[in-house]
């Protein structure tokens, strides 16, 4: 295993996915590159706001800022990071082709409900990624 994909989202969570990631990446001599999808949500009309151009670049240098400062903790361990646009399984997948890694970790909410009907970003991407998917969970 040489590369891992790390999804990393604005969540509290974000930093026990890298840790565990991180410790994954040391034991297995592999390199981490870190993800974050960023979009709007649904309910939000994306024709109204593709002429303000300037939300999505905040969005993304706020996601690129995080992900900077993740990489920063890690020196050496971390490949790269991307910021990509669009909707988050689609993009996890996408890049875990594109960038040829073994193994996609993402967190998990746990949600219960409606999305379980509809589906989580995790269970999407357990279902259409390409690549093994380790789905951490929060400690108890």
């Amino acid at each position: 295993m040489k590369r891992i994909l790390v999804c990393l989202d604005a969540s509290p969570r974000a930093p026990f996915v890298l840790e565990t990631a991180a410790d994954l990446a040391k034991r297995l001599d592999a390199k981490l590159f870190l993800l974050r999808s960023v979009g709007l949500p649904p309910a939000i009309d994306q024709e109204a706001v593709a002429h303000g151009a300037s939300i999505m670049g905040e969005l993304e240098a706020a996601a690129r800022a995080d992900l900077d400062a993740f990489a920063a903790k890690l020196p050496g361990l971390v490949e790269g990071a991307h910021v990509r646009v669009g909707t988050p399984w689609d993009a996890i997948c996408h890049d875990a082709k594109e960038l040829d890694c073994d193994l996609v970790v993402i967190g998990s909410h746990g949600y219960k409900g409606l999305d379980k009907i509809l589906g989580t970003t995790a269970s999407k991407v357990v279902n259409h990624c390409e690549r093994s998917v380790l789905v951490v969970r929060p400690r108890a």
